[in-house]
């Protein structure tokens, strides 16, 4: 079955750096784009980041662009989102997904709190 598990999340001060990792399992994942969303504390999801299946074609909601990068690498079934110049509003669960028509599949979310 489709797994997504996410990784890396945590603690870190205003200004600093994260790494997030997807590890992906149960379906073909060179084929499908990957999206990266998050959750705030007592708000709706938002949508960050997405990559294509190749990698080649990349995604940012305005409120992380030139800040996040997403990568993806495809022999490890793994997708990546690098969080630079983190800010306290960026404090969120985030989630890793992915579309296999019918179905939206979803990870667990690793949590990320930016705080001093």
């Amino acid at each position: 079955q489709v797994q997504l598990v996410e990784s890396g999340g945590g603690l870190v001060q205003p200004g600093g750096s994260l790494r997030l990792s997807c590890a992906a399992s149960g379906f073909t994942f060179s084929t499908y784009a990957m999206s990266w969303v998050r959750q705030a504390p007592g708000k709706g999801l938002e949508w960050v980041s997405g990559i294509n299946s190749g990698g080649g074609s990349t995604s940012y909601a305005d409120s992380v662009k030139g800040r996040f990068t997403i990568s993806r690498d495809n022999a490890k079934n793994t997708v990546y989102l690098q969080m630079n110049s983190l800010k306290p509003e960026d404090t969120a669960v985030y989630y890793c997904n992915v579309d296999i028509i019918p179905y939206r599949y979803w990870g667990q979310g690793t949590q990320v709190t930016v705080s001093s």
